[in-house]
């Protein structure tokens, strides 16, 4: 007679088998992982905000060194416009200098000729005409230069000043009559030539 079975609780029958310490065993790996990743995540950024501590040693360098460089370039730029300045005053103190040196032979030569009282009129006049030379002379080394045009030439607004317009034989707008020679300096009017232009035939 075989032995009789035990009724088999339905509930038993239905349950899965234990594996609440396979999970824990499994879950041991995935802890170390996840402190391994945060090791990592913490030397990454300890590496990271080195690098930014280097960067930011370098751009402060840099900047210093523009720094420098740009007071260095303003005491240059001071420099320069404090010796122009300098400059500007030499010349309007002495910008006349080589002119006034040629200028004295031609007063010595007129003190010259007023100290002697017994000379005749044709040594007077030769006196006088090398005083004018000399003067002359002086003109030509500092580029000064007469304007002297002569009836017939057009009037020119630049270098010469019309006193009044006449009719006369010459085209309009010609000069009839030099009253005063002008002058030049470096081809920079000193004073215009006085003239009289013509309106045409009346």
């Amino acid at each position: 007679m075989s032995a009789t079975q035990e009724p088999v609780d339905p509930k038993q029958e239905n349950q899965k088998p234990d594996t609440s310490e396979k999970l824990e065993v499994n879950e041991a790996p995935t802890e170390q992982a996840e402190e391994s990743s945060e090791k990592g995540a913490d030397q990454s950024g300890a590496a990271e905000e080195e690098n930014l501590d280097a960067m930011l040693q370098a751009a402060q360098q840099e900047i210093a060194r523009y720094h420098e460089e740009l007071l260095r370039a303003r005491a240059e730029v001071e420099n320069v416009r404090r010796r122009a300045q300098e400059d500007v005053a030499k010349a309007r103190k002495f910008g006349t200098e080589a002119f006034a040196e040629s200028l004295i032979p031609v007063r010595d030569s007129m003190e010259a000729a007023l100290a002697l009282t017994d000379q005749s009129a044709e040594a007077w006049k030769e006196g006088v005409e090398a005083t004018l030379r000399q003067l002359n002379g002086a003109f030509e080394r500092n580029q000064m230069r007469e304007v002297a045009p002569v009836p017939g030439d057009k009037f020119d607004p630049h270098f010469h000043q019309a006193i009044s317009s006449v009719p006369s034989d010459q085209p309009e707008g010609a000069i009839v009559q030099v009253l005063q020679k002008g002058y030049t300096l470096a081809d920079r009017v000193l004073r215009p030539a006085l003239v009289m232009v013509s309106s045409g035939q009346a």
